[in-house]
């Protein structure tokens, strides 16, 4: 079975491709002929990831999938959450990662509830129905930077149960317990791989 995820994010296709084994073969925007920018304006990582599949599924007439995910943070009532790629944006601006970074760690100065959690919502169109499953992982803030490995927030976010950030634990680790790999495996679960 072929299903096309909606990304060109190389390490998302691996990770995918990995989790959902040798009976599905997970194909790329690219690989597709998708080279549009697929729009994300939902108010909700759901909202969006269903955004991105319909978007996919209604142009090409294929099986697909989509995810979003955000950092949730308690102590900001859950912000940067779907806006966690262009949290430090401003007039409509695409801020880099380390943006994001700074502004996070300028909004928890002197916080000290720092837990939050990572969610990813996967939207799967099979068929023409529309099924949604979720993988989320919790942890904390860091109150600075540690480690080079990673990317977006994986600097700053301890997962529980660990004393070190996803930049620090690397891949392998971080593959196995992230909230994009539970996502993947609940997804693994819906198709009864």
């Amino acid at each position: 079975m072929k299903l096309v995820f909606a990304t060109n994010n190389p390490h998302k296709l691996t990770e995918a491709q990995e989790i959902l084994g040798n009976k599905i073969e997970v194909v790329s925007l690219s690989q597709l002929g998708c080279h549009e920018d697929i729009p994300e304006t939902a108010d909700t990582l759901s909202g969006n990831s269903l955004q991105k599949a319909e978007y996919i599924f209604e142009r090409y007439h294929v099986n697909c999938f989509a995810d979003d995910t955000g950092l949730e943070v308690a102590a900001l009532n859950g912000a940067p959450g779907v806006y966690s790629a262009r949290y430090a944006g401003i007039n409509g601006q695409h801020p880099t990662p380390a943006m994001n970074r700074q502004k996070l760690l300028q909004e928890m100065t002197g916080v000290t509830d720092r837990s939050a959690r990572f969610r990813t919502v996967v939207t799967l169109i099979l068929d023409g129905e529309v099924q949604q499953v979720e993988g989320v992982v919790n942890g904390s803030i860091a109150t600075e930077e540690h480690g080079t490995q990673g990317f977006g927030y994986d600097s700053l976010f301890i997962p529980e149960g660990y004393d070190k950030t996803f930049a620090e634990l690397g891949e392998d680790i971080k593959n196995n317990i992230s909230h994009r790999a539970r996502a993947m495996q609940a997804l693994a679960r819906l198709l009864q791989l």
